[in-house]
């Protein structure tokens, strides 16, 4: 029932939030597209389009042009859970997501983020 909730959240809250963690940390916007951009496949006008539509997550998710191969070797601890054992696939995405965005937030090169 939680994850349900979590997987309904509109992409266009969440997108700011993620945003708003980078610039904290003296990132940008631009870099965090850059990181979503590499996770799901879309480009700038894919993602516009899925923020002015009010996507959920879940359909976010669903609708990305490519999940990224290279995903699988994003690993770590977001919220005390392990990404790489999380078994439900789209929390997975969801994780992955927030993880790459820790890191940009904790200073990581985003060379070193998107994982080969």
């Amino acid at each position: 029932m939680k994850n349900e909730r979590v997987f309904k959240m509109a992409f266009s809250k969440v997108y700011p939030l993620l945003v708003q963690k980078a610039k904290r940390k003296g990132r940008t916007k631009s870099e965090v597209d850059e990181i979503v951009f590499w996770l799901t496949g879309y480009d700038e006008r894919g993602l516009q389009e899925q923020i002015n539509k009010g996507t959920d997550l879940e359909t976010f998710f669903a609708e990305a042009p490519q999940i990224n191969p290279s995903a699988y070797k994003i690993t770590g601890v977001i919220c005390g859970v392990r990404v790489e054992e999380i078994e439900d696939p789209l929390m997975q995405k969801i994780r992955w997501l927030d993880k790459l965005v820790d890191e940009l937030a904790k200073g990581k090169p985003i060379e070193k983020i998107l994982r080969g």
